[in-house]
Formats: structure tokens, sequence, C-alpha cells
């Protein structure tokens, strides 16, 4: 029989601050996010094409950066010093947004954000897979995953609270500013784990020799989240999809709100079944989800179905992307896997650029619903690839208890 209780194994309390972390910068970052595309489009009078421009290059940088920033702390060995570099830059550029007056301000503010992201990201993966118990390392990922989702169902619930008091956009997002700065000092209070110290000198992440350490079944996850990320593309096209159907700007956020509340929710439980299934068919209940949704979301006639669409959106959200960052985990080296997660980050930030710009391009073109199916289209070759797994995977661990 199996039990829900993590075999004798506490989550460590480093993990449980790495998601209160995420939880506060998650809860600025989407309050103002929620407001954003609405304000570029009704107030600044931007495109489609480039929202998904914008969308794409902010969320290409983040990932592209992460190769540099993971391979840099395997370097140092520390991956703390990083992450407070990262979560600063998204503080510092927090104060923009309320005060950019044209598309290209919110442009080099939310590309400067997107860095901060970048910087952070991989280093904090990896911090997670150095502390987490081999035997509940799906559920310390789906922890802070599901820590991180709650900031982001705050965040628009926040936004709309704020919109129906205030009803001034700019005052609602110096709001944002706050837990951004709370974040900062969490992370001064961090204690790192000590990991041995060796003299060895620094390797360009770009280099053939040290991807050559990577396995199949590595490069075989990169594939796979490659495909899936073409599949989904921003979510400030679920936001103007909701406006779109005719939901009042002051309860636009609602979109991100029940997205990241049904991502919340199964963010930990679908990191706990990869530790008992086998974590491609954990994720391919993701692809399914997410072909579900996009397919919702193109028909969606109504604000109700609307809605149900996004809560696809936010389950396959917590069915795919702890489960991803778990496979990475366990495919590469020990000493490599900040590498590993800077690596498979390059391919989903070059996939993310292409979906976001193909999705605004097919919107502006031939209207909402065929940018949904197309995205629907890309899950079905991820799943397709999916099926084609390496034989002997290094996830399938002999710990893990499950056939």
């Amino acid at each position: 029989m199996i039990s829900l209780l993590p075999r004798h194994h506490a989550i460590p309390g480093t993990i449980w601050t790495l998601g209160l972390v995420s939880l506060l910068m998650d809860l600025s970052s989407e309050l103002v996010h929620s407001l954003l595309p609405l304000f570029l489009v009704s107030t600044l009078g931007a495109s489609m094409l480039s929202i998904g421009l914008l969308e794409g290059l902010a969320e290409a940088t983040a990932l592209i950066v992460k190769i540099f920033s993971g391979a840099l702390s395997d370097h140092l060995g520390r991956r703390k010093g990083l992450l407070l570099l990262g979560y600063g830059l998204a503080a510092l550029t927090k104060p923009l947004f309320p005060l950019a007056h044209s598309v290209e301000a919110v442009f080099v503010a939310r590309f400067v954000d997107r860095i901060g992201k970048g910087i952070r990201g991989a280093p904090r993966d990896a911090l997670v897979a150095d502390v987490a118990p081999p035997a509940i390392r799906g559920a310390c990922f789906g922890l802070r995953q599901s820590m991180d989702t709650i900031g982001a169902f705050l965040g628009p619930l926040l936004a709309i609270l704020l919109m129906l008091w205030l009803d001034d956009l700019q005052s609602v997002l110096w709001v944002a500013v706050l837990p951004a700065l709370l974040v900062v000092l969490l992370l001064l209070r961090l204690k790192e784990p000590a990991r041995p110290t060796e003299t060895r000198p620094f390797r360009s992440p770009i280099e053939w020799r040290a991807w050559r350490r990577f396995s199949r079944s590595y490069w075989w996850v990169v594939a796979v989240g490659g495909l899936f990320t073409l599949a989904r593309f921003s979510e400030a096209f679920l936001i103007l999809r909701a406006q779109q159907l005719g939901l009042a700007s002051q309860w636009v956020p609602l979109v991100m709100v029940v997205m990241s509340l049904c991502y919340t929710l199964s963010a930990y439980p679908a990191g706990w079944l990869s530790d008992h299934l086998r974590r491609s068919h954990v994720l391919a209940m993701g692809l399914l989800l997410l072909i579900a949704a996009d397919l919702l979301l193109a028909v969606a006639s109504s604000i109700p179905l609307m809605l149900c669409g996004a809560a696809l959106w936010g389950v396959h959200m917590g069915f795919s992307q702890g489960v991803l960052a778990t496979l990475i985990a366990d495919s590469s080296p020990s000493e490599l896997k900040g590498t590993a997660f800077g690596l498979f980050n390059l391919v989903g930030g070059i996939c993310m650029l292409l979906a976001s710009v193909v999705a605004g391009a097919l919107w502006q073109g031939w209207g909402a619903a065929f940018t949904f199916y197309a995205g629907a289209g890309f899950a079905l070759l991820a799943l397709l690839l999916l099926s084609r797994r390496p034989r002997q995977a290094s996830w399938q661990q002999s710990q893990s208890g499950c056939d």
C-alpha cells in the first residue's frame, strides 16, 4: 500500500525557504503581469504581434540566461549569491512598471526583470536538487513549485481587489514593490549547505566536452521540454482571450487567479505521484490536459467556458513543470546540475520565443481559435515524442519502489 507520507524523510528547511521566496516574488510579479496585457492593448495601443514578441523575448531571455547562471553556480560551488543577484534585479525593476508611459519602457522593465529571473532560476533548481533526499525529490520540486503558484494565485487576486478599491492601474502596480523587497530580506537569511571546495578553471557552458557527459535520457527530456514549450505560449493570451469574450477590465486578472489556483493545488500531488509512478506517465497526463485546455479555449464562446479552459491549463502546469525539473535532476550528473538546468532552459527559451511570436501572429492573422488549435497540435507532437522514451532511464530509481 502506498503511503502519502514521504518515507520518513522530512522536506529540508531550505526547500521551504525557497518556496516562500518564490511565493512572494510570484505574488509581486503576477500582480503586475495580470494587468500588463490589458494595459498594453487598451492604454498603449500595442498589437497582438507586438505583445507576442514582447512576451516571447522576455520569457526567452529568462530561460537563456539560466544556462550561464547554472554553469557559474556549478563552478563557484555556491548558489546563494546568484539567487540574491537574480531576485534583487527583479525587485529593482518593480517600480519601473508604474512609471512606464510607453511600450518601449514596459519592454525595458520586462526585459531586465526576466534577466533577473534567468540568473536565479537554474541555481535555485540546482540548490533544490542539492538538498532534496533522492527518495522524495519529486515531492521537494513539487512543493517548491506549489508554493510558487500560491504566489501566482494571490498576485492576480490582490490585483482584482486593489483595482476594485483604487480603480487606478498605476497605484495598484506600486503595491508589487513591497513583496519583492521582502524576498531579498529572506534570501539574506538563507542558510546554504556546505559543498566541497576545490579549485578548478571555469568552463564555458557552451562547451561540447561538458555536454557529452549528459546521457541520452537527459537529451530526450530536453527535446520533450522544448516541444512542450512550443505548445505552451505566454499566459498573456489567456488574459486577452478573456477580454475578447467580454470580461470587464477589473475582473480580467480572475483568469490568472483560476489558473494559478489549479496549478497550486495540482503541483505537489503531481510531484508526489511522480515519486511512485513513472515520471513520463505523469508528464503524459499533463500533455493531455494541455490539449484539452487548448481545444476548450479555442471553442469557448462564454466566460465560464473560458475559465474552465484556464483551469485545465493550470492543472496541466502542475502536472508538467515540477515533473520536468525532476526528470532533469534525475538524468544529469551531480556536479553538473546547474549546467543541466541551464541547457534545458536554453532550449526552452528559444522555443518560448518562437511560441509567443507564432501565437501573436496567428491571432492577428487568423483569430484566437487558430492560435489555441496550433498549441494543441504542438502538444500532440510532444506526446508522441514522450512515448518514445529511452529504454534505460536514470529516473527509474531503485529506491522509488515503483514499477
